[in-house]
């Protein structure tokens, strides 16, 4: 909720097209009362939290409960002499507000008439959306209910490979065709950016001069991605658009649901650039911007190279706006573990309502936890009513770390915090802007490279990078986990990923850089004390942490025995026929990734073919999927990887392969 003042009359500005988005109009100070009535209105009708407050009524009332869950009413819990500490230590009020009912009062998720629909559509209001959705087993449900809805077997999705497991995964599940895309790569530190446009671009382009532009059903993308990474969603999707109008959009918003409560980072969210796009495509003015492009540019050629560096136009009676968005509310915001929802913002839903209930139901528990659903509900409270605050406040914190770190002449001879200029190439970045904060630019300047710039950095999501100081990211984490007492998620082979959110304090701040401070205190020590000789073994290390760096490998292709046509200049295969392929023991063999027959085999035949998915942590992206061919570029990266945790990959037993008699029998 904001106040606006303005030296326009009020009558004027009432009958403006603003007028839309104001609560209420007043003159000066003529109706002091009535505008503080007005306030108070506001802020009761975004303090309701529909299912939250109706659960804490329902722990108040004395209920017998003859269904099946003994912890409801806790009395199971507080009368034994052996759990009691369970009791303890969580509290009355988790027991007294637990039901397996859906009934009297309590309203069913999968069926929402009551407080949870209403809490529902409290959400969607203040995330921008048409419509929101609760799910209480974390964004990788909700992305799976997505792709499950939207797609059908046969469909073909422009997908960045480095997304979220999940959304391979509902690949499967739903038998549409992947056509990878390859972020660019920041293999000095081992890791990706985003997808370029012009990629995107390109994909497209390619579908539509072999005929397959119909085939292709959705542009499925993570916004921002771990690393920090936002793209520009309304350019993206108005591009798009101009070769596809029916696209479907999905943006894997997992780590920036907060985004919408900050007027810096709303801009780059996917909901906000739906509206837009909604506003720009019904207008006059886009009318006649559009016949000025359609005139210069003529239909639009797929082997025309110059295509993908002109920024392309949809036609506006042709154009739909379908956009879905997937946030991890717990990842950002005051919700429990495991709390998401699901965006929607799509002209068409209701000729795909039914097979996305279909597709909820699917994926939801029949038992969800009612604690996570009522902390969705007062998450989006928070938001409504402080969410500025919190962001901006969470945003300056992390320009505070970046500017006392790299400002620091000492802990920066270890340590450095990467820049916009570090992290986005400058090709993707027009605005020239280098860094956050004074003196390399303000909170205009800021906004006004966010606005134009095709990929931007969240300040947020700091890569502090730790190679310079000797130490791989796996080792820096474990070390500030059990000698510090700071936690964090996310490594590289030689950089950590520090998040600022809206819990952190300026406490927190100071405490991460004091320990940076006596670690490079620490490194000064043991030089000096070592001499000559741990100088030489120190450096060593550095330049193994920072230099003998792998190449990070690109996606290679999908075997022939699950391709429609290996002459096919795109890249997409049947994924799901080949991760089924694998379930059949009998189709499978075990090859070691350092073993001699590795090098045979990938020197001179037959293909090496991936029978599981295999995701290294970190990075967190599969370096292979279901029926790729192996290369020797994703042999190498695994061989050097120094991570211990490999999905998809036991290595005493070796790489999961399908074996190549069986690949044969198929292609007959």
């Amino acid at each position: 909720m904001f106040i606006s003042l303005t030296e326009r009359g009020p009558e004027l500005l009432a009958a403006h097209d603003e007028a839309e988005s104001i609560r209420r109009i007043f003159y000066g100070r003529e109706e002091v009362m009535e505008l503080h009535l007005a306030l108070l209105d506001g802020v009761g009708e975004r303090y309701e939290t529909p299912y939250f407050d109706n659960l804490k009524r329902y722990s108040r009332k004395p209920i017998g409960t003859f269904h099946a869950l003994p912890v409801a009413r806790g009395k199971s819990i507080f009368r034994s002499h052996w759990i009691r500490d369970m009791a303890e230590f969580y509290g009355v009020n988790l027991f007294m507000a637990e039901s397996s009912a859906t009934s009297g009062g309590l309203d069913s998720l999968l069926e929402p008439t009551g407080n949870i629909k209403r809490a529902q559509e409290l959400a969607a209001r203040a995330f921008g959306a048409e419509r929101a959705y609760f799910v209480t087993n974390g964004t990788s449900t909700s992305n799976k209910i997505v792709l499950q809805a939207l797609l059908a077997p046969g469909d073909i999705v422009l997908i960045d490979r480095n997304c979220h497991k999940s959304h391979h995964y509902a690949m499967v599940l739903s038998g549409a065709q992947p056509l990878y895309l390859e972020a660019y790569p920041m293999t000095a530190y081992s890791m990706y950016g985003a997808v370029p446009l012009r990629s995107i671009k390109q994909a497209l382009l390619a579908l539509k001069a072999e005929g397959k532009l119909e085939r292709a059903r959705m542009v499925d993308l993570t916004n921002c991605t771990f690393d920090g990474h936002m793209y520009n969603p309304r350019r993206v999707m108005e591009e798009c658009l101009a070769i596809k109008p029916d696209l479907i959009f999905v943006w894997d918003e997992a780590w920036f649901g907060f985004a919408r409560f900050s007027p810096f980072h709303r801009r780059r969210t996917a909901m906000f650039a739906a509206a837009e796009l909604g506003e720009r495509f019904a207008s006059d003015a886009y009318r006649q911007e559009y016949a000025a492009f359609q005139a210069a540019a003529g239909q639009l050629d797929p082997a025309d190279p110059k295509l993908l560096d002109m920024h392309l136009l949809p036609d506006p009676d042709q154009v739909r706006i379908r956009v879905y968005g997937t946030q991890s509310t717990h990842k950002s915001m005051s919700a429990l573990r495991q709390g998401s929802m699901i965006l929607v913002h799509d002209q068409d839903f209701p000729l795909v309502h039914g097979a996305f209930e279909e597709a909820y139901f699917t994926h939801s528990s029949t038992s969800p936890n009612l604690q996570i659903i009522a902390s969705l509900d007062l998450a989006r409270r928070q938001m409504e009513l402080e969410g500025y605050g919190l962001v901006m406040r969470a945003t300056d914190l992390a320009l505070r770390i970046r500017r006392q770190v790299n400002g620091n002449p000492h802990i920066s001879r270890y340590f450095q915090v990467l820049t916009p200029e570090q992290m986005v190439p400058a090709a993707h970045r027009e605005s020239g802007l280098c860094d956050y904060g004074p003196p390399h630019c303000n909170w205009q300047e800021m906004a006004s490279a966010w606005d134009t710039d095709e990929i931007a950095l969240d300040p947020t999501r700091l890569t502090l990078v730790c190679g310079t100081a000797g130490y791989d990211g796996t080792a820096f984490k474990g070390l500030l986990a059990e000698r510090y007492d700071i936690q964090l998620n996310k490594t590289s082979r030689n950089s950590i990923l520090l998040q600022t959110n809206i819990n952190n304090t300026r406490s927190d701040v100071a405490h991460l850089v004091r320990v940076l401070a006596e670690i490079a205190h620490d490194i000064d020590k043991q030089l000096r004390r070592g001499g000559a000789a741990a100088r030489a073994e120190f450096e060593a290390r550095v330049t193994s942490l920072m230099g003998d760096v792998p190449d990070l490998p690109n996606f290679s292709r999908f075997q022939a025995a699950f391709r429609e046509n290996v002459e096919s200049a795109t890249s997409e295969g049947h994924m799901r026929e080949a991760f089924y392929t694998a379930y059949r023991g009998e189709n499978c063999e075990y090859l070691p990734v350092n073993s001699p027959e590795m090098d045979r085999r990938l020197e001179q035949g037959p293909e090496i073919v991936a029978a599981d998915f295999v995701i290294p942590y970190p990075p967190g992206f599969p370096i292979m999927v279901p029926g790729q061919v192996v290369t020797i570029d994703t042999i190498t990266f695994m061989r050097k990887l120094d991570v211990k945790e490999i999905h998809g990959y036991h290595a005493e037993r070796g790489l999961r392969i399908l074996k190549p008699e069986k690949l044969s029998a198929r292609k007959q």
